[in-house]
């Protein structure tokens, strides 16, 4: 099956902990099957999910606030 990719901006991150629990958060959402992030420390970091359909970008906002960080805009 082949995975769609959607990139968002998220702040507040620094380490690999803090890539860690949003990664989860986000893998815990339906239709997210893989997360990756290009941490920038203390700046805006990039978080890229694959998912099988549309990613909502209300429900990135939500698990990456729950995550403890700030949802900044998609890419």
């Amino acid at each position: 099956m082949r995975h769609r990719s959607t990139q968002f901006k998220v702040t507040g991150m620094t380490c690999g902990h803090c890539v860690a629990g949003v990664s989860e958060k986000l893998g815990k959402l339906e239709g997210i099957a893989d997360v990756a992030v290009d941490l920038v420390p203390d700046g805006v970091s990039t978080v890229t999910v694959y998912g099988t359909e549309n990613i909502s970008p209300d429900a990135v906002r939500a698990a990456v606030s729950e995550a403890g960080y700030e949802f900044a805009g998609t890419v």
